[in-house]
């Protein structure tokens, strides 16, 4: 690793950017006197000392006298102000040198936050809970962003040490634990990264070397300079990260949070040299990159002649997610009023993937998309649920809360069974009634700040108009809310919360032993839809070995005219007639065409 602390023979060297520091010093815990660090070529500060070993602990001076952390820290035991530890490498004892990774789409993703997802919140307890998502019939988990955050608990997003695992969450040795644990049951693993912004609180980096530009802004202040003078590392220390995890840790994958704020002017983007340094570094694993992007841009996610990706493999698909969600909840508030009741969204989502394709979308004011129809289905992660869409409620209501059980039946369902990629939150297959709020763990003012936002945020809302109702939002800075978002696995065996369960199994066991063999090879304009009436479709699409998956799903308030499709029935939701299909009804429908496994 280029930068910060590696463990050699007889020693440690470390390394610091710091171009805007004329000198650095370098303070190992337990001696008196710093030691002076040469200063190289470009900005670098080196030392290299058989004072120090793996387990030591460490600081920088800056030239004013400053001290600060390791901005690229692997560790950091007393959070992002104290000081960092060396860590080697080389000490875990992997035992998955035959794991080689799972084709994608075998992929059955469950997204967890380490810290609610047990009553301990750490990589260690997490372990417990694996035999019970295999059983499920999940394939990998994917981990919300651990790189070190200040404070105590955070959703991850607020991360500034991006590689260090958080401290409130175990040691490396146990994030690694986790994995190899995970691998040795068949699940990947994969890592929420963030390259868009770094957190307010505790980035040491703009002290040391031109990490933001002027050139472009974000929703966060000035970008990340991926293009203005001093880049060139800034690239490299994002580029290392990427290969960190998935070489160090033995991530399966990476998930890349909102790319669409990257600003890049470069040649090459930032994004493509990261996906052309893992797939170039992953040599005969099996490694997957996801992206977020709002844009809905589809150049990313395109396939070679042999049908695998060239750069990223798949972009979560926030437009099903929305087609899906009005059509079960009836909401219409903000983003949502571009998709309420438009049932040719609804087909086209599930069809063709992207709902908007270039068209106008009047929430944003201008032209959203690019047309995806000629990506597999499998190009695309399909949820109900998520951390945004469940934590960005005011109060962090789940689906359950919200709709009655057989409109959540139907849509999990679809989600369940389509050819995307399917994506649970933890805790959604046994209809948890727990919320999961906003929340984090930052210095006083910066707290009031944070809560007051978070507070106005809600203001345009019909309902939250009145101050007084928004006051009644949950404080995201105190640990109750925090503590309310904890998954409550004592209440999963509860007869009603077991039905759940048995629900979601049943549906992935069918998704495995039936639509997964027919899944591999699928390729693009693989779907077609139909309208049949108000939220009311039929989706066809042609599998990999030729056999036809039909979907017959009414989603709205009224009952629709609609025949049986031709085909084995693989699953049914609903009572539907041979004429007539009542609200909820969602039919799935086998045609064989080809060989199988």
């Amino acid at each position: 690793m280029r930068f910060g602390a590696e463990v050699q023979d007889g020693g440690v060297r470390f390394r610091l950017w710091a171009p805007k520091q004329a000198q650095i010093m370098l303070n190992l815990e337990g001696e008196e006197e710093a030691r002076r660090m040469r200063a190289e070529a470009d900005g670098w500060h080196t030392l290299t000392t058989d004072a120090a070993h793996a387990g030591t602990r460490y600081r920088f001076v800056l030239s004013d006298g400053m001290t600060i952390p390791d901005p690229a820290s692997r560790f950091q035991p007393l959070d992002v102000h104290g000081p960092s530890e060396v860590i080697d490498p080389c000490a875990y004892d992997w035992r998955d040198a035959d794991w080689r990774g799972r084709a994608w789409e075998e992929a059955v993703l469950y997204e967890l936050h380490v810290g609610c997802f047990t009553p301990q919140g750490t990589f260690r307890a997490a372990i417990a809970k694996l035999d019970a998502l295999v059983e499920l019939g999940v394939t990998g988990i994917e981990l919300m962003p651990i790189a070190d955050f200040p404070g105590k608990r955070n959703w991850g997003y607020d991360g500034v040490q991006l590689f260090a695992p958080d401290s409130s969450y175990g040691r490396p040795e146990d994030l690694k634990a986790l994995v190899d644990a995970a691998h040795s049951r068949g699940l990947m693993v994969f890592l929420d990264v963030v390259y868009n912004h770094f957190g307010p609180e505790g980035n040491y980096w703009p002290a040391c070397a031109p990490i933001f530009t002027e050139r472009h802004h974000t929703p966060w202040g000035a970008a990340v300079n991926f293009d203005a003078e001093g880049s060139e590392v800034v690239r490299d220390l994002v580029l290392d990260n990427a290969l960190f995890w998935i070489d160090e840790y033995h991530m399966d994958g990476l998930r890349l949070d909102a790319v669409h704020a990257i600003a890049d002017d470069s040649p090459t983007h930032i994004l493509d040299d990261i996906a052309l340094r893992v797939r170039a570094a992953a040599g005969d694993r099996r490694v997957h990159l996801v992206l977020e992007n709002e844009e809905n841009r589809s150049s990313r996610l395109t396939r070679g002649a042999d049908g695998e990706p060239r750069e990223y493999t798949a972009q979560w698909n926030d437009d099903l997610h929305h087609v899906l969600h009005t059509a079960a909840t009836g909401e219409n508030a903000a983003y949502y009023q571009s998709y309420s009741g438009d049932t040719e969204k609804l087909g086209r989502a599930l069809a063709e993937g992207f709902a908007f394709q270039g068209e106008v979308m009047a929430h944003r004011g201008g032209a959203r998309g690019e047309p995806s129809a000629g990506l597999p289905p499998t190009a695309f992660v399909d949820f109900t649920q998520n951390h945004d869409q469940v934590g960005n409620r005011a109060f962090g209501e789940r689906l359950t809360a919200l709709v009655p059980p057989e409109a959540l039946r139907a849509v999990a369902a679809i989600n369940l069974l389509s050819p995307q990629i399917p994506m649970l939150f933890m805790g959604e297959e046994w209809g948890t009634e727990r919320p999961f709020l906003f929340f984090c763990d930052f210095g006083p003012e910066l707290a009031a700040a944070v809560r007051e936002g978070r507070r106005l945020e809600f203001a345009h809302f019909p309902e939250f108009r009145d101050p007084a109702r928004r006051e009644t939002i949950p404080d995201p800075t105190a640990e109750a809310t925090f503590l309310a978002s904890k998954l409550d696995w004592e209440a999963a065996e509860e007869p009603a919360h077991a039905e759940w369960r048995d629900f979601y199994r049943r549906a992935l066991s069918l998704r495995r032993t039936e639509i997964l063999p027919r899944l591999r090879g699928i390729g693009g304009h693989a779907g077609r839809y139909a309208v049949l009436g108000p939220q009311a479709v039929r989706v066809d699409w042609t599998l990999g070995d030729g056999s036809a998956l039909t979907l017959l799903a009414n989603l709205g308030a009224a009952p629709v005219a609609a025949s049986a499709a031709e085909g084995r029935v693989l699953w049914q939701e609903g009572t539907p007639t041979p004429r007539e299909f009542a609200p909820w009804t969602v039919v799935f429908t086998l045609c064989d065409g080809g060989q199988h496994g």
